[in-house]
């Protein structure tokens, strides 16, 4: 008997939160899911995105591409990039490739910056831990437009895995 490993993204919104979905695109891979909809009378797209660690800034950027009619200043992409964006987000302080610095332009380019990294210019925390190599890195993001930055109270990495944003 074969057994295939399956994974996937997901969004999950609280039954007592308001929210309604208008659209929702996902790729037949389980990498990715856009929910359109509104909050409190307001706009919100979130994108979840997992990219694998192999070409994850240029699938990322490809996502965002396929996706750039539906991505305004009232998005929020979250997931796990499996990459770093800036020199901080490791504890190995190696520079960033030509893939991370074309991804990040594209990022500025869209007006989308690391609401974390933007709140946090300084720190380093981290969300992943490698045994093979003893490093930290901080792959998993939260980007938004700085429209919705100023709705953000705090960011914060609670556990190695995991990050959360509380907004008003």
């Amino acid at each position: 008997m074969e057994s295939k490993k399956k994974a996937g993204v997901a969004i999950l919104v609280c039954n007592k939160t308001d929210f309604k979905p208008t659209k929702i695109k996902k790729d037949k891979e389980g990498h990715y899911i856009m929910v359109k909809g509104s909050m409190q009378q307001e706009e919100l797209t979130i994108l979840n995105i997992y990219a694998s660690n192999t070409g994850a800034p240029r699938f990322i950027k490809q996502v965002l591409r396929d996706l750039q009619r539906d991505l305004d200043s009232h998005t929020i992409i979250v997931g796990d990039f499996n990459t770093s964006q800036s020199i901080l987000d490791r504890s190995m302080r190696q520079n960033i490739n030509k893939d991370i610095q074309d991804l990040n332009s594209a990022l500025h380019q869209a007006e989308l910056i690391d609401s974390f990294r933007t709140l946090h210019p300084k720190s380093t925390e981290y969300t992943f831990f490698s045994e093979s190599h003893h490093t930290y890195s901080k792959t998993d993001h939260i980007i938004g437009s700085k429209t919705l930055l100023s709705k953000c109270k705090r960011t914060e990495i609670l556990t190695v895995s995991q990050i959360t944003v509380q907004s008003s």
